[in-house]
């Protein structure tokens, strides 16, 4: 996806979408985010980053670009912060930023339902598979031993089950029979990469809508979800 492509779709926006990111991990997805922001071909302002790592290098990527950031890892003991302390933070903290969107890029925490349902914004995840297939870690492997000829990503809207919420798009390539779960988790990365700004720029657009009543709506005079995008690599 080149910036030239965004920035010609996105010129009718005009009050930027407010993103909040939650981080486990190297944050390359919160970077492509960064640089698509900064470049001004999406029309987002991220708002905020939240880590439950202090080792995460996707804090680094947030500062570097002036961006607020809350390290959520360990309480004052230097214990390991717990989900339920973890949830009673991030959600101050949600509150405090008002984000429009909450998206989870890498995120490794498994979140309650009770958090889900009284975040400030809808909230979506990256999930390294195709959708209801492979729930949970170790996608790439599970699907390698299982013989799928496709493969790749989808991006979901975040419920109280893991992993089940409705799919908005998703990213498919081929499984290539040399591939190993390393191979493959990188070949896939590259559509993450592709995938979720796509995927928040048609939110910016109303093209895809977090409410179930405009949800209803829409499938009257659009393709129903999720959109599918196939990408070699």
């Amino acid at each position: 996806m080149s910036d030239d492509n965004l920035k010609s779709i996105s010129k009718i926006s005009t009050k930027p979408l407010r993103i909040a990111v939650l981080v486990s991990g190297s944050g390359s997805n919160l970077q492509v985010l960064i640089d698509a922001m900064q470049a001004g071909a999406l029309p987002i302002e991220i708002v905020g980053v939240i880590s439950n790592r202090e080792d995460a290098y996707a804090i680094t990527r947030a500062k570097d670009a002036g961006i607020p950031v809350a390290v959520l890892s360990h309480v004052a003991s230097g214990k390991r912060m717990g989900i339920k302390t973890f949830e009673t933070h991030a959600s101050a903290q949600l509150t405090a930023w008002q984000p429009d969107l909450i998206v989870l890029a890498g995120f490794m925490r498994v979140l309650s339902g009770a958090f889900i349902d009284n975040t400030p914004a809808p909230m979506i995840n990256l999930h390294p598979a195709l959708l209801p297939a492979y729930k949970g870690l170790d996608t790439h492997q599970r699907a390698i031993q299982a013989g799928e000829r496709l493969h790749g990503s989808s991006i979901h809207v975040v419920t109280a089950e893991l992993d089940a919420g409705a799919v908005l798009t998703q990213a498919l390539l081929q499984v290539n029979q040399k591939d190993t779960a390393e191979s493959l988790q990188a070949r896939v990365q590259k559509l993450e990469h592709q995938l979720l700004p796509w995927t928040i720029l048609l939110i910016v657009k109303g093209v895809i809508t977090l409410s179930s009543q405009a949800s209803n709506h829409q499938s009257a005079y659009l393709p129903t979800l999720p959109f599918k995008l196939f990408f070699e690599n």
